[in-house]
């Protein structure tokens, strides 16, 4: 088996520079990176990670707590986050929180208790103790997708708020005018931030958004279902239902069809998480998209430059609004992406 000496007399440096190069260190070239990493896998070389945790005080791993591992949006981020840390060499350890606070701390717990080097998460809820005494406590953290609002830690996210404001003004200019949303849990910032910016772009247009087109959902797709049907059952029911997830919009559409309606000729939908398989109904929906992989991996980098004693920002990134044909846009106008605004971040 290869060691470190026959990696290093391959890649023509010395033993400590394969270290820091396989530790990320920034005093190594990006060629010398890059003869190390092909004689790392040329020769099969594995470190010994436990040892170098003993050595370093670090084990190399970090944690990703994420709200729902059955949520595609989710998938896709965790995903990333994986590639991009064994990029940098480190390994993850993923926890699903399933959208319950409890099962979050759950995994916050086990994850500090195996000593990870550092925590990515979707924050469930407004922030528990045990997550605010890690942050006090000097655990290197990074929020993506959704943060804990006054939490000095860099989040990582897109910026819905605009992409909400340009999804309205596409429905108004293709003539709707009775609009509902589904809005995720209040407690989540994703859940607040999408609905008061759906509220606020209809206001810029002179519609009103009635009680009775705002449906408390769970961002799970029972819950898409459950207030679909609500809205269905309305004397006057809305001319497009916006779901603020990809579940929702599933639970949104199952309920449509059940009725024996048909989207768009009946009544439109439009979903906030772009995902593959949007394309593949008939007809396809549109959706927000957020830049799931980049969000995943700037997340890591961000994680890793606090692990390694660098400072780290919070970024926010362009989401946009990808126009197909479920909310009666005619064939001709499907196109894909749709502009994205400045941030107004």
């Amino acid at each position: 088996m290869a060691g470190i000496k026959d990696v290093a007399a391959a890649a023509g440096v010395s033993v400590a520079t394969v270290s820091r190069a396989l530790n990320g260190h920034p005093s190594v070239s990006a060629e010398a990176r890059t003869r190390v990493l092909a004689a790392v896998r040329t020769l099969g070389y594995r470190p010994n990670a436990v040892a170098r945790s003993l050595r370093t005080d670090q084990t190399r791993t970090l944690g990703l707590v994420i709200s729902d591992v059955l949520n595609p949006y989710f998938t896709e981020l965790a995903r990333s986050v994986e590639e991009e840390a064994r990029t940098l060499g480190y390994s993850v350890i993923i926890g699903n929180a399933d959208e319950r606070p409890e099962l979050q701390d759950h995994h916050v717990r086990t994850l500090l208790d195996r000593r990870i080097d550092g925590l990515l998460i979707s924050p469930t809820d407004g922030g528990s103790p045990l997550m605010l005494d890690a942050v006090r406590a000097g655990t290197p953290m990074v929020f993506v997708d959704r943060w804990i609002p006054g939490v000095d830690v860099p989040v990582v996210r897109a910026d819905g708020r605009t992409a909400v404001h340009d999804l309205v003004a596409h429905l108004h200019g293709l003539g709707h005018r009775r609009l509902a949303i589904i809005a995720g849990p209040a407690a989540t910032t994703t859940g607040s931030e999408r609905v008061d910016a759906f509220r606020e772009a209809l206001a810029e247009y002179g519609i009103p958004l009635p009680d009775a087109y705002t449906g408390q959902g769970d961002f799970k797709a029972d819950s898409g279902r459950r207030v679909t049907e609500d809205f269905l059952d309305l004397a006057e029911p809305p001319e497009v239902v916006f779901a603020a997830d990809n579940l929702m919009a599933l639970g949104a559409l199952d309920a449509i069809r059940a009725r024996g309606l048909r989207v768009p000729e009946d009544i439109g939908l439009a979903a906030f998480d772009d995902i593959a398989w949007f394309v593949h109904t008939d007809p396809p929906i549109t959706a927000i998209a957020q830049p799931t992989g980049q969000l995943g991996r700037t997340a890591v980098r961000a994680l890793v430059d606090r692990i390694e004693g660098r400072p780290a920002r919070s970024v926010t990134v362009p989401a946009r609004l990808v126009a197909r044909r479920s909310c009666g846009e005619p064939a001709h106008a499907h196109r894909e992406p749709y502009p994205a605004r400045r941030s107004r971040s």
